[in-house]
């Protein structure tokens, strides 16, 4: 049973490698990588059941203990993170069936898709912060990929930017943990969360500090946050829709992921200054990611620049370090993964009857396509954070906190931010859906209804998160108590301590 966590990075890796011998074959791919997803699923959920009764699993990489070998962690944030990933994928996957494309399909499109899934299990589960760089890499690598598939000037010229950014983000990486490194003298998080603690005493060295703001540029950078998203409206803007679903859902999701990690394990001693950096780069996120919204009439667009508002909600939550804004983080961190990939794949569906994203060229999709209308309409609500679904509690939760944090200011904007949001995706929903109906060329050859299956499926479960709040409330508790309490992660990968 301590292999259990192992599994969700273990099958897609051993599928991406067996499809990559079937690239031509193309329904033998979508069989294999579907049942493989599945069963990841299946894997996923059990772990987090797992971690539910039986606390955090750790499992110690060829028998080497903590801190000399290489560890997997799952604590409960991590095991629900690698849960809504593998369902997230799942739904992509199905998507991608009916849309990506045969072209795409043989050139290595699922295997690509399959190793972009190993490195976001692999980063949600990795005990160390090396194995977080190699996990950031595969996950890249992969996205490279997907992102130049296709061969449109649009992607070609999109992927310079991103790989640019990328690289010099993943080399600031290496001297983040070369200088973290020399400093603690280990790279376990949970060896490294002891050294710190040890070194600093109430009163951290000033490199810690360093350490600490490099950190949150690197990621920063990674997980789009104010000013260091500049490069995400173009890159994301250019692939096909399930690959935008991925990239939005999950992505940038890991950036924030180890922002919330190493800040809450290592960093938490000095919060005067690196805490409330944060706050304000997260509230800024919000005012730039409400502005962008706002301003454009591409329904991509309004969307992408909703996840750097999102980004900026949790890492709020985060700066806060209360219990309650902590919970609230963790339960909006899920919610906008689910939401987000079912907004793209919505986005995606219009896009294909319309020929276009450009909301002043559609009008009046209700008439004709009222399960697509009706589907973005919920989803739409969810994202606003209406009650009682998916985004209320977990704003409710950080807004909460922010106030116990007497952030007032920080609190009142992300509480405003919902109207916002609102307004911005009501536009998509008032312009594109009502309105005088058109006619596009080529609509009749888009099968509208295999493609809404997977964002149905996602504004289901996005229903369910927000109306069965009470009974995911435990499992986003639990979650929140290891940030809140280092030691219990501490102890459960460093049992002696």
């Amino acid at each position: 049973m301590i292999n259990f966590l192992i599994l969700p990075i273990l099958i897609p890796l051993v599928t991406g490698v067996l499809l990559i011998f079937a690239s031509k074959r193309i329904m033998l791919q979508r069989w294999i990588a579907g049942i493989s997803s599945v069963i990841a699923i299946i894997f996923s959920a059990l772990l987090v059941q797992k971690v539910r009764v039986s606390g955090i699993q750790t499992l110690d990489v060829s028998s080497w203990e903590a801190p000399f070998g290489i560890t997997l962690v799952s604590d409960m944030m991590s095991a629900l993170l690698v849960l809504t990933t593998s369902i997230i994928a799942f739904l992509c996957l199905i998507y991608s069936f009916w849309s990506i494309g045969e072209a795409r399909e043989k050139f290595y499109y699922y295997a690509a898709f399959n190793f972009l899934i190993v490195g976001v299990n692999g980063a949600f589960t990795t005990g160390d912060i090396f194995n977080l760089f190699v996990f950031f890499e595969v996950m890249l690598m992969a996205s490279y990929v997907l992102l130049v598939l296709g061969g449109k000037k649009a992607q070609l010229r999109e992927s310079i930017k991103y790989i640019l950014v990328n690289v010099i983000s993943s080399a600031l990486f290496v001297i983040a943990v070369a200088y973290l490194y020399s400093v603690v003298g280990t790279l376990n998080m949970a060896h490294i969360s002891v050294r710190i603690s040890e070194a600093s005493q109430g009163n951290p060295p000033g490199i810690i500090t360093v350490i600490a703001v490099l950190f949150l540029i690197v990621f920063g950078l990674k997980g789009a946050i104010f000013p260091l998203y500049f490069w995400m409206p173009g890159s994301y803007y250019a692939p096909p829709a399930p690959v935008l679903a991925l990239f939005g859902a999950l992505l940038t999701k890991v950036g924030v992921y180890s922002i919330t990690r190493t800040y809450t394990l290592f960093f938490y001693h000095d919060t005067g200054f690196t805490h409330q950096l944060l706050s304000f780069l997260a509230i800024m996120s919000i005012i730039a990611g409400v502005i962008g919204a706002i301003a454009y009439w591409d329904i991509k667009k309004i969307i992408i620049y909703n996840i750097i508002i999102a980004v900026g909600a949790i890492l709020f939550g985060v700066s806060a370090m209360t219990t309650d804004s902590l919970t609230g983080s963790i339960f909006y961190l899920i919610h906008d993964m689910i939401i987000k990939a079912a907004l793209f794949l919505l986005a995606g569906i219009v896009i294909a009857i319309a020929g276009t994203s450009n909301l002043h060229k559609i009008s009046g999709l209700i008439k004709r396509y009222p399960g697509l209308g009706w589907t973005f309409f919920i989803a739409a609500l969810a994202l606003a954070g209406i009650p009682p679904l998916s985004g209320f509690v977990g704003k409710l939760l950080i807004v909460k906190g922010g106030f116990e944090a007497e952030h007032y200011w920080g609190a009142g904007i992300v509480l405003m931010s919902s109207l916002l949001v609102l307004f911005s995706i009501m536009k998509v929903f008032i312009n594109g859906f009502w309105g005088t109906p058109r006619a596009y060329k080529g609509e009749d050859k888009v099968p509208v209804g295999k493609m809404l299956i997977a964002p149905v499926i996602l504004v289901i479960i996005a229903v369910f998160y927000g109306a069965g709040s009470e009974f995911v409330y435990p499992y986003i508790l639990q979650a929140a108590e290891t940030l809140a309490n280092p030691e219990i992660y501490i102890e459960a990968v460093l049992k002696e301590y």
